[in-house]
């Protein structure tokens, strides 16, 4: 059997092979069973990753942001049947891209509304749009969104609602509810806990989640000292290895991290591993947070409920690093061991970061693991299923 002392080699193998820092807790019904901080939050300057520093969390922000989704679910502000248009009018026309046998493409309208179901599980058809450096654009409908998004960038600061009005005119990649595709969808969402809310999103989910489980280190904006926690964003540079000579760069990221209402559109949580375990903790806990009843069990199981066929998960979410989960409302759910090479619970639920970052709940043991690191393109397979692995075979 695993233990301990073999999690701390892995994660100091990581820092030796080059990784700049990673940070790691589990915790098993309020109780915090390993907490540890390998490497630097600045390399350059010799400053020790310690459990104060804050990471850059990208689409690991899902989970709070579903998490907040679902609360409000729970008080009755919306129905996942609701048609998205009741909230955002202008997505009332939606059309379509079909690709007809001779290779033409032709527009027309959907058969059936974007529901906010469809925002939630991720089959609404929009994928992310590439904005961002020179990342090229291979998916014709991100290469639409992206020319209607263009005016947006070049008036140069723009609001998630002017973004989402933006997108409404997208055609979108298929019929809703019939493929499953990671993307604007997250937008969606946001705007759905804007729109039912009543302020921003980011204030919403600080209010709602984050206050209430005390995450004082926690926000989808920066207040007081967290721009000084944050760790340094490095990434490899182009040609380079992780761990050769000189292989990392440190990159702006004012564009996507800052004050509340300076961030384009949504902007995503920071955080640390002790501040988000708060969360995953209640998550694995029935919703409870010492003591108190933060949200309902039973949504909990509805949100970790796999919502997409066998078919669509064969099509659309399988490779090496999501084999053997479904996906629920914002977060995927482990449905077979076997597939996944995976050593934890059947209905362990979470999700993952661009920047490296990774939780997952267990709710039949009361389990949480929450792991982070950042660096772009952030490794995740190598280093998330390997820690993964140990992580679970040290619980008893």
């Amino acid at each position: 059997m695993a233990n301990f002392k073999d999690l701390d080699a892995l994660l100091q193998k990581y820092v030796d092979d080059g990784l700049p820092g990673c940070g790691m807790v589990i915790a098993k019904k309020g109780e915090v069973l390993y907490e540890k901080y390998f490497g630097y939050a600045d390399i350059e300057n010799k400053v020790p990753l310690e459990q104060k520093h804050l990471f850059r969390q990208a689409s690991l922000t899902k989970v709070a942001m579903y998490t907040t989704a679902m609360m409000l679910y729970e008080q009755g502000k919306f129905l996942m049947t609701d048609p998205i248009y009741e909230y955002f009018p202008e997505w009332k026309n939606t059309t379509k891209r079909v690709v007809l046998p001779n290779g033409k493409v032709e527009i027309v309208p959907v058969e059936k509304p974007i529901t906010v179901k469809n925002v939630m599980n991720m089959t609404c058809g929009l994928p992310y749009h590439a904005i961002l450096g020179n990342i090229p654009v291979k998916n014709p409908t991100a290469e639409s969104m992206r020319h209607y998004l263009d005016p947006l960038i070049q008036k140069g600061k723009y609001t998630l609602r002017e973004q989402i009005a933006a997108m409404s005119q997208v055609p979108i990649a298929f019929e809703p509810g019939t493929r499953w595709l990671y993307g604007f969808a997250s937008e969606l969402t946001a705007g759905l806990i804007e729109a039912v809310g009543g302020k921003p999103a980011e204030k919403v989910i600080k209010e709602m989640l984050f206050e209430p489980l005390e995450m004082d280190s926690s926000a989808n904006y920066l207040i007081g000292d967290m721009g000084e926690r944050l760790v340094k964003n490095y990434c490899i540079k182009r040609g380079k290895k992780l761990g050769e000579e000189d292989a990392l760069e440190i990159r702006d990221d004012s564009m996507m991290v800052g004050p509340l209402g300076t961030v384009n559109g949504f902007s995503r949580v920071v955080t640390n591993p002790s501040d988000y375990t708060h969360l995953i903790q209640m998550l694995a806990n029935g919703g409870k947070w010492k003591g108190e009843q933060i949200m309902g069990r039973k949504t909990i199981d509805l949100m970790r409920t796999n919502t997409i066929s066998q078919e669509l998960i064969d099509e659309d979410f399988s490779n090496n690093y999501l084999c053997g989960y479904g996906y629920g409302y914002g977060v995927r759910t482990l449905m077979d061991q076997y597939v996944g090479h995976h050593n934890g619970s059947l209905g362990q639920f979470g999700w993952t970061g661009g920047s490296g970052t990774w939780g997952e709940a267990d709710p039949s043991e009361g389990t949480s693991i929450v792991y982070m690191h950042n660096l772009q393109p952030n490794l995740e397979e190598y280093h998330h299923l390997r820690m993964r692995a140990v992580a679970y075979a040290c619980l008893k």
